[in-house]
């Protein structure tokens, strides 16, 4: 197999099956518009058909025709790709099927399945994985299957990465971009963009800086006890990233770089089938009901730096990264407050105070890898490297509820007043263990992970058609965490220390072997890990004695691992490209996440076994000058292969042999096209187009226990008071099987030398999907389903300079 060496950074792309990236010589037009994807998952540059194993690589030509804003709307078109949407700034990525459940806020300790890098640096975080605006973007990767040898723990299901713009020496170029938009039922958005590359020293620096501010129109209105508040889901992204590269020599290039982000939503896009509060009672046409507003922030400080030393026949790559986050989600507790309120027999005036539950996470990581690989034309090429990461991580939930602690004490009084010591309620002096008056449930939770590695991967070309490549990376981890709780919900943890630790080896194997210069066949077998990890303590002033006595015993959970098995295809002839895989993942000890019930706690625990397997493909055509045709499908099974039961024989949590892995499709299409025709107007030479696209994502469901009845729900709850309408049965009230949907966006404009203009349509047909549920206490508190944004009209212009 004839091995070719390309400059990492000189990328240029369409998207994934754009179309061939071979051509015929006589097609100059569709040549013209195509150009050879480079891309970096191996972390040596090499084409997208050339990479042995199966990735997509959607690029900024790509991003544009699909309308897509954000890692969900883009994921919609890559193959096994889910983002499972829990809310602003707040997602779950799963690559594959290989899911374990929803994670929530307060879940600080459990890791991701996917790792997500920015270029060369790490910024997944479970859950608040960072929703970066992919203007400026050379192309997003994902890596399926799992990457542990050379990105680590985390990518036990895959890999995603942003790959940005480079600074381009000798060049000043820019561009701009203004978007305004319309959500019907909705508000107003838009945004303003601009990327500049800026010359500094001849063949020697270059500065590239990219600036954004998106206003996102909201469209979910808000019963409250004064009216109804219009469009509360509103909310905005600004940032900017500045890379330096610098070149002193021509065989060094230094490329240090800050990206800053900050993200405000108002609101969440959740729709209400039941709250504590209203029961199920007409709120107006709203579609929610809050006490008080709600709000998340997330603000985001990446620096880093990367240099590249060309030492001739091996090259020396050292990548040091900082992260710095603050994050808080402050929401509108006050219908779990009192679903508990009501269980400690409170006066029911006290169901009229606001709660406010106030989740703050600090997050500050600094990584460090460097690594050697060879830098010659033979038939062997090898990659070695080592990596170290410190992260601390602090996560502090409060909820202030300002005249909480009288009702407190005058149930206190009456119950400790009382013959029968089994009563008793401690007051709120007692129970708040140093933390504030008025706020019935607070804790801290301060974890730091330390981790180091040692990776390599190596390949041989043993004939000019067939190459086997082989790898494999030792990990070290440890984790302490400690946690400190008070207030009437809490358990009064002081200062509790657990600790976690791991090390092993993830091996993989790779074959590729080309039947002609246009078919590549590949074959992979590897594995991949997830750290684990140690439980909350319940919330056990809240639980049942029967939820108390099922989740009670789940306190550590073991490290997932898993085998992947996959063999594909990869083919361009002429105008078509085809890729496609079949694969079979083996996972052991899968981390799967329950809601605790009426403990409002979330527990992880380990399941023996579980699998997926499927079949994935992509394809591009190009039938005629001027239409590009893209298509991508997948057809999933992922299951549970043990069953998971309590005390009594019963099975927890839907938690069976056969059924199905939680968050994920079975199946899942996507095509799209764009169709181009010379439209020269007055010598401007314009060039017109349409493009649309369609996306199809199979039901799915939140929590393993939604797909069995009478679990995942509470049997009833409600209360005749105030606001409330008498007992309700929740579980009559929602569709637990997040059922498929189809989205469809369309666009046309013109692009003319320096100047474009686009119309665009999102959601054309209006879907209101369920992309998740949202349960609050197990259900007693409150109902709903996390929706997507209704049909969006608006216009886009863009300059280049």
């Amino acid at each position: 197999m004839q091995r070719r060496l390309i400059a990492a950074g000189t990328a240029t792309a369409i998207g994934l099956c754009m179309a061939p990236t071979v051509m015929a010589q006589d097609d100059v037009e569709a040549e013209a518009r195509q150009k050879t994807i480079i891309v970096t998952a191996t972390k040596r540059a090499s084409t997208l058909q050339e990479v042995p194993f199966s990735i997509n690589a959607q690029t900024a030509e790509d991003i544009e025709r699909t309308g897509a804003t954000n890692l969900e709307d883009l994921s919609r078109s890559v193959a096994g790709l889910i983002i499972q949407n829990l809310g602003p700034g707040q997602s779950q990525v799963a690559i594959r099927g290989v899911s374990a459940g929803q994670i929530v806020r307060d879940q600080p300790g459990v890791k991701e399945q996917v790792g997500v890098y920015v270029d060369e640096t790490v910024i997944s975080l479970s859950l608040f994985t960072p929703d970066l605006d992919l203007y400026d973007l050379n192309r997003v990767e994902t890596l399926r299957g799992p990457q542990g040898t050379l990105f680590g723990s985390g990518s036990v299901g895959g890999t995603i990465r942003y790959i940005t713009n480079q600074p381009v020496l000798d060049e000043f170029e820019g561009k701009v971009e203004a978007s305004i938009n319309t959500i019907e039922g909705g508000d107003i958005g838009g945004h303003l963009k601009g990327a500049v590359n800026i010359p500094l020293a001849e063949g020697v620096a270059a500065l590239r800086i990219v600036g954004y501010t998106t206003e996102y129109g909201g469209w979910l209105d808000a019963a409250t006890p004064t009216g109804i508040s219009d469009d509360v889901n509103s909310g905005n992204r600004t940032g900017i990233r500045a890379a330096l590269v610098f070149k002193p020599t021509p065989n060094l290039t230094i490329t240090p770089r800050v990206i800053y982000q900050d993200v405000q939503a108002d609101g969440f896009n959740r729709t209400e089938s039941f709250n504590f509060l209203t029961g199920t009672i007409d709120l107006g046409g709203a579609d929610q009901f809050l006490l008080l507003e709600e709000e998340f922030t997330d603000e985001t400080l990446i620096g880093d730096l990367t240099a590249e030393w060309d030492l001739g026949a091996v090259s020396l790559t050292s990548v040091s990264s900082y992260t710095d986050r603050d994050i808080l989600v402050s929401r509108d507790a006050s219908a779990l407050t009192h679903s508990v309120s009501l269980d400690l027999g409170f006066d029911p005036t006290s169901f009229d105070l606001p709660s406010n539950l106030r989740d703050s996470t600090a997050y500050e990581s600094f990584s460090q890898e460097v690594r050697l690989s060879s830098n010659t034309d033979g038939p062997l090429q090898w990659l070695v490297g080592a990596f170290y990461s410190d992260t601390d991580r602090s996560y502090n939930q409060r909820l202030p509820t300002p005249g909480y602690d009288a009702f407190h004490q005058a149930r206190s009084d009456f119950l400790n007043g009382d013959a029968d010591p089994t009563n008793d309620l401690p007051g709120p002096a007692v129970v708040a263990n140093g933390f504030p008056a008025d706020s019935p449930f607070n804790s801290d939770l301060d974890y730091t992970l330390e981790q180091t590695a040692i990776f390599g991967e190596a390949s041989y070309d043993l004939t000019d058609r067939l190459t086997v490549t082989a790898g494999g990376r030792y990990y070290d981890f440890d984790e302490t965490r400690t946690i400190s709780s008070g207030g009437v919900f809490a358990n009064g943890d002081s200062g509790v220390v657990d600790t976690t630790s791991s090390d092993g080896i993830t091996p993989r194997v790779l074959v590729a072997y080309e039947i002609n210069d246009t078919v590549t066949l590949n074959a992979q077998a590897s594995q991949g890990f997830r750290l684990g990890g140690v439980n909350d303590p319940l919330n056990v002033p809240l639980c049942s004695a029967q939820d108390a006595a099922i989740f009670g015993g789940f306190q550590n959970y073991d490290d997932e691992t898993l085998w992947n098995y996959e063999a594909g295809v990869k083919a361009q002839n002429g105008k078509v490209t085809f890729n496609a895989a079949v694969f079979y993942t083996d996972i052991t000890d899968l981390q799967t996440t329950l809601d605790a019930g009426s403990c409002s706690s979330r527990i992880v625990f380990n399941v023996e076994k579980a699998h997926t397997a499927g079949f994935e493909a992509e394809m591009g055509v190009s039938p005629v000058d001027g239409l590009d045709l893209n298509f991508a499908a997948s057809l999933l099974e992922a299951e549970f292969g043990s069953t998971v039961r309590d005390g009594t024989g019963a099975i927890i949590g839907g938690i069976e042999d056969g059924n199905r892995l939680p968050s994920v499709p079975k199946l899942q299409l996507s095509a799209s096209g764009t169709y181009r025709w010379d439209a020269a107007w007055a010598g401007l030479g314009t060039e017109a187009f349409v493009s649309g696209s369609v996306q199809h994502i199979g039901n799915r469901f939140t929590q393993p226990s939604d797909q069995i009845p009478g679990q995942g729900l509470p049997t009833a709850t409600g209360l005749a008071n105030g606001l409330l309408t008498g007992a309700e049965d929740p579980s009559t009230l929602v569709d637990l099987n997040l059922g498929s949907y189809q989205t469809v966006n369309i666009s046309a404009g013109l692009e003319m030398e320096n100047w474009d203009i686009v119309l665009f349509a999102n959601n054309l047909t209006d879907e209101n999907a369920n992309l998740s549920f949202d349960r609050e206490r197990g259900g007693r508190a409150r109902l709903g389903f996390r929706t997507n944004q209704p049909r969006t009209y608006g216009v886009t212009v863009r300059k280049q300079f």
